[in-house]
């Protein structure tokens, strides 16, 4: 059996408190990192960023749609301005002049449906970079409130990266003057079990919580002073005090 001065197991006391902070201060800090407004902001943003990318390839679309009925409404209307200037000449024969007062009419028809096509074009492209402008301010929502949330975050992981480091330093510094024997088995028994040392109280562990039964009690009563004992449940080592039984 291991053993070390009680004075010396006492000191695990303080050093589980250290370790327990820096723990905790690691758990915090998991806590932050999976922030579920973070998650949450993610998504939205992920299906807004959707939203707003059909949104603009439908703006580009309909602008393309919209160039090329101007472009079928101008050549159409260059037409009508040579047939005009044809006819307004009065030159050429007679059934000549007719026919292309028959095309002028066509074409003037052909125009009109062109601009209505054109006009029709023009109001859903408006109706699609309003729904755009919508889609975009949505995004900007989105990341000014994941913008905003990440800040505070991130300002609350400073924090708990530098108080870390100060706890650390007082471990560090406390296990220094700890017997190196004793501080090994605690270090051993903290990565296995979780916790590496807890205080035997009025017969309960503090390490699990629980009430010893009689037959433990006894062993741990058997063993001398300066014997390292274990929670015979959380299998942490138990520090006896002058209260302990």
């Amino acid at each position: 059996m291991a053993k070390a001065a009680p004075a010396e197991q006492l000191k695990l006391l303080e050093l589980q408190g250290l370790d327990a902070k820096l723990k905790s201060l690691s758990n915090r800090r998991r806590s932050l990192e999976s922030d579920s407004r973070i998650t949450d902001l993610e998504a939205a943003l992920s299906v807004a960023n959707g939203d707003l990318g059909a949104a603009k390839v439908a703006v580009h679309d309909a602008e393309l749609e919209l160039k090329r009925a101007e472009a079928d409404v101008e050549q159409v209307a260059s037409r009508i301005e040579r047939d005009e200037a044809k006819l307004n000449s009065g030159t050429g024969l007679s059934k000549d002049l007719v026919a292309l007062q028959r095309d002028l009419v066509s074409l003037n028809k052909r125009r009109s449906d062109l601009e209505d096509v054109e006009l029709e074009v023009l109001e859903r492209l408006d109706s699609l970079r309003l729904r755009q402008a919508t889609q975009q301010q949505i995004v900007d929502d989105i990341q000014g409130s994941f913008g905003s949330i990440r800040s505070d975050l991130d300002e609350q992981l400073a924090e708990i990266a530098a108080e870390a480091t100060v706890v650390r330093g007082k471990r560090a510094k406390f296990a220094e003057g700890m017997d190196s024997g004793l501080l090994a088995i605690y270090e051993k028994t903290l990565a296995k079990r979780g916790v590496g040392a807890a205080r035997l109280f009025h017969g309960t562990s503090e390490g699990s919580g629980m009430q010893l039964s009689p037959g433990d009690l006894a062993e741990i009563k058997a063993a001398a002073e300066d014997d390292v004992v274990f929670c015979p449940d959380s299998g942490c080592i138990l520090v006896r005090s002058a209260e302990w039984a």
